[in-house]
């Protein structure tokens, strides 16, 4: 089935994935491709008749800093085009408009007018003025500002400082925004974006999950073929939905490694196995390797040493099960007493569309890469095998969606994130058994509490909460149990609110929740007598503590 589609076209914004999210909401594919391609290129692209709109994204620098311009087939194709903040700069400069230093810079929270009952605006407000203005509360980050608009343009929105914070061209369908409605900080963004794609790009709402499924499965049975699959299984949300889709696909040709190091959470190795080889009846192999991460990780307390450890070996666990199975002969794998997967030659990842923007992968050339993700690393050619990535192009609320049509629990698919590393950096300092263990039944409660409290509406704080967790603090209080003097552990609880991640606020948990939380902590977990919730927001802390 094709798909109705938009081209997003990445001039190095760190939010232009938000674009593409927003996007996918109103149930419309979309790509996010460098802004250095080819008019060629573009054409090609559009052969199919499937684009029916291209956004242009902001970026990080001035259109004076560098020469980043869109090709120039991508106002000649007689599609709707949306430019964002330098987006409209580089549209208005391109078609014979003038741009500017601004005297006045313009970041963070504005209130703009809309003019000329646009068909982008029309009827989108957040309040009016007494003299019947519609006015938008959104947010703005740029220096530069359009001075003169190209011919066959009006003005669409104005601030004090920004006399053309958005501009139309009807008759082309070009429009142009000077602020951010991809973020939520802009209220009526959703809407502007989808009055953009649905209504004037004409972009059909079929990219749902539901259907995904189909076209998914056929595309890995054609890719796999009759050959076998292997799948390093983390218990996390995307190796499990990837599993989960890859499974329903070739059944008993996927083989999933699951390795234990020891720092998961409690009971968290036999739900997994529980799923998948209990009810799914996929073939699991679970390797016990706590004792060799924790005995490399004795010693060790900084951070990122930690965590090139735990990846470090995690990769050289994987790749010594992968190599066993590429190898096997069909017998018995030594775990479960199943058979081994024979000549192994595909190797799937659970590689998700940001994990490919956020390494500055070939979607966004033009991003600045913000960390080295290990689902994009060369591990396929260290072991000889072929890359199979089903989750590639979605974000990871799709394949949150997926999971639950794959009939994956939703308390599984829905869990809060939890890092590579686990428990490791959640542990300050040194990581030890010892503290692992009391970490993990912390925890628990911790979260089982967060499931049992609700709002005055139902909802659980588990649920009202973005990602809640506890962290162990490798330093002792005096307390008083009974008639004795305790000496014992601190742990510190953070929960926090977001909607992507990049900016949150902690948890205004009722007491009573943090109250149950702490007394049921100290009573419970011999060796914690102090519990205390971090109130600390993202910036200038982040969520993890490491």
């Amino acid at each position: 089935m094709s798909h109705s589609k938009i081209l997003i076209l990445d001039f190095g914004s760190q939010v232009t994935q938000l674009i593409a999210r927003r996007v996918r909401e109103a149930h419309v594919f979309c790509e996010v491709h460098p802004c250095d391609v080819s008019s060629d290129w573009v054409r090609e692209y559009a052969k199919d008749g499937n684009l029916k709109g291209v956004i242009l994204s902001g970026s990080h620098a001035s259109v004076y800093e560098v020469d980043d311009r869109a090709p120039d087939a991508v106002f000649e194709l007689g599609i709707p085009v949306l430019g964002i903040c330098y987006g409209m700069q580089t549209m208005a400069q391109q078609l014979g408009g003038k741009v500017e230093a601004g005297t006045t810079r313009e970041f963070g929270y504005a209130e703009v007018r809309a003019h000329g009952h646009t068909e982008l605006l029309k009827g989108i407000e957040d309040f009016a003025t007494p003299e019947g203005h519609g006015m938008l509360k959104v947010w703005m980050s740029h220096g530069d500002k359009v001075t003169q608009m190209p011919e066959g343009f009006k003005v669409m929105a104005s601030t004090p400082a920004c006399p053309i914070a958005g501009m139309a061209d009807e008759a082309r369908r070009f429009y142009a925004v000077q602020f951010h409605p991809e973020v939520t900080h802009t209220v009526q963004g959703q809407a502007l974006l989808n009055r953009f794609v649905l209504d004037i790009c004409q972009a059909r709402p079929d990219w749902i999950m539901g259907d995904y499924i189909e076209e998914a499965v056929a595309k890995i049975r054609e890719q796999v073929g009759d050959e076998e699959v292997i799948l390093g299984l983390s218990g996390g949300v995307d190796s499990s939905v990837a599993a989960a889709l890859i499974h329903r696909a070739i059944g008993d040709k996927l083989t999933c490694v699951f390795v234990d190091h020891g720092l998961l959470r409690l009971n968290e190795g036999d739900m997994v196995m529980e799923m998948f080889v209990g009810k799914l009846h996929a073939k699991v192999i679970r390797v016990d390797a706590s004792d060799l991460f924790l005995g490399k990780l004795a010693g060790v307390s900084e951070p990122e040493a930690k965590r090139k450890i735990i990846g470090g070996l995690f990769v050289d666990v994987f790749k010594e099960q992968a190599a066993k199975l590429k190898a096997a002969d069909g017998g018995k794998d030594g775990n479960d007493g199943r058979p081994a997967v024979k000549g192994a030659t595909f190797l799937a990842q659970g590689t998700i569309y940001p994990d490919v923007i956020e390494s500055g992968g070939a979607k966004s050339k033009k991003a600045v890469t913000i960390k080295s993700h290990h689902n994009v690393g060369g591990l396929p050619e260290q072991l000889g095998l072929k890359l199979l990535e089903p989750l590639r192009e979605l974000f990871k609320d799709e394949v949150r969606e997926l999971g639950v049509a794959l009939g994956l629990p939703r308390e599984m698919v829905y869990r809060h994130p939890f890092p590579g590393p686990g428990l490791g950096v959640r542990i300050l300092g040194e990581v030890k058994k010892e503290y692992a263990d009391l970490l993990r039944r912390a925890d628990a409660i911790f979260i089982e509490e967060l499931r049992n409290f609700t709002d005055e509406s139902g909802k659980t704080w588990y649920d009202l909460t973005s990602q809640a967790f506890t962290v162990f603090l490798p330093v002792k209080s005096v307390g008083v149990m009974g008639d004795g003097r305790t000496y014992d552990y601190v742990v510190a609880l953070r929960a926090v609110q977001t909607s992507d991640f990049m900016t949150a606020d902690w948890a205004e948990l009722p007491y009573a929740l943090l109250k149950k939380v702490s007394g049921r902590i100290i009573n419970e977990v011999r060796g914690i007598n102090r519990v205390t919730y971090d109130v600390s927001s993202k910036p200038p802390a982040t969520i993890e503590w490491e």
